[in-house]
């Protein structure tokens, strides 16, 4: 009796190569499809990653344990309410607390570059009386010149944000260049680096507390409190900072986490990664058509192959694998191409922003998945159809 015959795994792997080689061209343009629809969804959950990384960079160097303290509203009247002159040495009392400083808007002192500027061209600037510890609260740092010290605290000095001396153009710092704040020349002594948890300091001209209560008729009353603690005890200063600042009315402070905004930068594109994503699907789909296609005509191509094995002994099985697996090779050739090219483009995007490459582990196993899973079911039906071929029939198109 006469063995069945069988078709090994490697076997099978080796017709299905051989039955692409044979179409160099077609596979090239049909991989194609496939590949681009691979790149685009690794290249999307790359680059989201690799920007979830240098958020995450940042906030460990920066800390998280930074509270800001701001005036709410009056409940009687509805107006803006103001925080208390003593509300800095308060805060310091508390006991787990480390840094406290504060900041206050100086009302109606606007920044220009020089006197002769129109009063209404204000360039979205503030003025902000500042404590000599702010930058150590904030984790800022200065990018040129020097920071407000007691020394300069009582002198007509300001240093800049980052925003407002590009606004301002301002580039560098000495005893020749000053700013016209508040009908009052004063001499810029310093700029600042952007200061991601304190955005608002950007866009600010800082000057001293005992100076802009002299000159600006400033009370003296801070608009914000910058307070770090323990990260351990961020939970409990947090609840006893309203009642601290303001004994007699803590419903009219507002405490947030500079920190929790920033970590909300990365659930912001979420909408946007999802219809990347839709779209590399899409492609995905494109891809796996032209697969099937191309699988279509091989089989109708192949006609007199498919009679000549079937004569000489293979079964509908042995058919339907070759087809099969020449589907599965042929997308799983996209999809390396696709996994190396979008990890390609997630390098160059993340290195053009000095940002730390991070290629989930996950994408590439999903996208050797996807793969899998288009080639297969742009395969399965050019499988079944040539499985079907009678010999007979098959040979008598020769």
């Amino acid at each position: 009796m006469i063995p069945p015959s069988r078709l090994r795994p490697r076997d099978a792997l080796r017709v299905a190569a051989a039955g692409l080689t044979a179409r160099p061209l077609r596979v090239v343009l049909s991989a194609l499809g496939i590949a681009v629809g691979i790149a685009a969804m690794v290249a999307v959950v790359g680059i989201s990653a690799s920007s979830r990384e240098e958020i995450d960079q940042q906030l460990r160097a920066l800390g998280t344990n930074l509270l800001t303290v701001e005036p709410g509203q009056t409940l009687m009247s509805g107006e803006p309410a103001k925080l208390p002159q003593e509300s800095v040495d308060m805060v310091a009392r508390i006991g787990p607390v480390t840094s406290v400083s504060a900041v206050g808007a100086i009302d109606g002192a606007f920044v220009y570059r020089n006197d002769r500027i129109d009063e209404g061209r204000t360039n979205g600037l503030t003025a902000l009386a500042a404590r000599p510890d702010l930058l150590d609260a904030v984790s800022a740092e200065v990018a040129s010149g020097r920071w407000l010290d007691d020394a300069l605290t009582g002198y007509p000095t300001v240093v800049l944000g980052a925003t407002a001396a590009d606004r301002l153009g301002i580039s560098a710092t000495d005893a020749t260049v000053s700013a016209w704040l508040g009908e009052q020349w004063f001499v810029v002594v310093g700029i600042l680096e952007p200061a991601p948890l304190a955005p608002e300091l950007d866009a600010a001209a800082l000057i001293g507390w005992p100076i802009a209560q002299d000159l600006l008729g400033y009370d003296g009353a801070p608009t914000r409190l910058y307070e770090r603690s323990p990260e351990s005890a961020v939970d409990d200063v947090r609840a006893v900072l309203p009642g601290t600042v303001n004994p007699e009315n803590p419903e009219e402070v507002t405490v947030s986490r500079p920190s929790d905004a920033l970590a909300a930068q990365t659930a912001t594109d979420e909408t946007l990664i999802t219809l990347l994503l839709a779209l590399g699907g899409v492609a995905l789909l494109v891809g796996g058509i032209g697969v099937a296609n191309t699988m279509v005509i091989a089989v109708l191509e192949r006609r007199s192959e498919i009679g000549r094995r079937r004569a000489l002994g293979a079964t509908r099985a042995h058919i339907r694998i070759q087809f099969l697996g020449e589907s599965v090779l042929l997308a799983g050739l996209g999809g390396i191409g696709g996994v190396v090219l979008g990890g390609a483009v997630t390098g160059v995007f993340a290195a053009s922003r000095d940002w730390p490459l991070a290629l989930p582990a996950w994408a590439l196993v999903s996208a050797a998945g996807a793969t899998i899973l288009v080639g297969a079911l742009a395969g399965a039906y050019p499988a079944t159809r040539a499985a079907r071929m009678s010999p007979t029939a098959a040979l008598a198109t020769m």
